[in-house]
């Protein structure tokens, strides 16, 4: 990366001083029938993080003790709480339950209106908890987006959801975060059939800006490099393959060096991650998910990060999914859940700084 910075690289607990500020971070577990509540297990198993955060679940009480016996960890204290832990002892794992009084099914790979609901509940009192200022960040264990169709939320995912609900409308963007990319998309969850027509320039600008000032705020890179890649085969071939890089793209990078934004491009996708020109920027505008998130993956897919750029709130992501196959089978890496965390400890810190610098 054109960056120094590394803000996902795990925190050396074991020497670091104790951070003056604990931030405080609600974890939504997810779809009860996946592996986010097994993640969560063992993400907060390591207890040296408690000498850099306070964290707690944020979800079903009687899910959680589900997913603690079945998979062996039934010498974990959980402790329901009503509001946010003033503090976080090492040896309870606090869990703030929506609706405490529900006792909902665990069902094991499955997709069901019930998971959909309880996973929808957390993530909605995760958001507003963050709006009241209660808690500093929200991270949030994977949801299946059939199941929450099932549960009548009409939302193709947490992002547009959370935006939503916070009033971001559509200034915001999904960012996927490690320490060897940073990826953000200019559409997202959207049928390929659907993509051309939203490859804007207005749109592009609108991107660049919202991840320009992410780069800047939350990761604390004064100039930050952002290349822009072509949504076509060989990024248009001069028009032969396509027009959208003429039409859009081009005028877009044109514009935001007019604005004084330091974008490149566009490059053609394949080519571009082929010879790691990634590494020389801190940031690339991927024209759609796919584009953006298979190199991605294939990179970081234990380490990634589910970063949404352009929001008044701090919410990470790990960048997996549910993974209804191996769910119950004590199997799942909490690694990307632990880099989130990671990083949202990073980024209320330096949202804290910018806030007490005078302008």
């Amino acid at each position: 990366m054109a960056s120094e910075r590394t803000p996902t690289a795990p925190l050396d607990v074991s020497t670091a001083p104790r951070q003056r500020y604990l931030p405080r971070v609600g974890i939504s577990l997810g779809d009860p029938n996946g592996i986010g509540p097994e993640v969560v297990l063992k993400a907060l198993a390591d207890t040296r993080l408690y000498r850099f955060v306070r964290p707690f679940a944020i979800g079903s009480a009687h899910v959680l003790h589900h997913h603690a016996r079945h998979l062996g960890f039934s010498s974990v204290k959980i402790r329901t709480v009503d509001t946010p832990p003033e503090t976080c002892s090492e040896d309870v794992l606090y869990v703030l339950d929506p609706d405490p009084e529900a006792t909902p099914r665990v069902q094991f790979g499955k997709a069901t209106k019930t998971g959909g609901k309880v996973a929808m509940q957390a993530v909605e009192r995760a958001t507003d908890l963050c709006l009241e200022g209660a808690i500093d960040a929200m991270l949030t264990a994977p949801i299946s987006k059939e199941a929450i169709s099932k549960a009548g939320y009409d939302y193709p995912g947490h992002t547009e959801f959370i935006s939503e609900r916070v009033g971001a409308d559509d200034h915001h963007t999904m960012m996927l975060v490690s320490d060897e990319l940073r990826v953000g998309l200019v559409t997202g969850h959207m049928p390929v059939w659907d993509i051309p027509k939203h490859v804007t320039c207005d749109r592009i600008l609108q991107k660049i800006s919202i991840i320009d000032a992410a780069l800047r705020e939350d990761f604390g890179i004064q100039r930050p490099k952002i290349a822009l890649l072509g949504l076509n085969p060989h990024a248009g071939d001069g028009g032969v393959l396509g027009r959208e890089e003429i039409e859009s793209i081009v005028p877009a990078i044109k514009k935001a060096r007019a604005g004084g934004y330091l974008v490149y491009g566009p490059f053609p996708a394949d080519s571009f991650f082929g010879i790691g020109g990634y590494r020389l920027h801190d940031a690339v505008l991927a024209m759609y998910h796919d584009q953006g998130l298979v190199p991605f993956k294939t990179l970081a897919f234990e380490s990634g990060i589910n970063y949404t750029a352009g929001l008044p709130i701090v919410r990470m992501s790990p960048d997996h999914g549910t993974a209804y196959n191996i769910a119950g089978g004590g199997q799942a890496s909490p690694g990307s859940l632990r880099a989130a965390l990671y990083l949202a400890i990073d980024v209320v810190h330096q949202r804290r700084k910018r806030a007490s610098t005078p302008a």
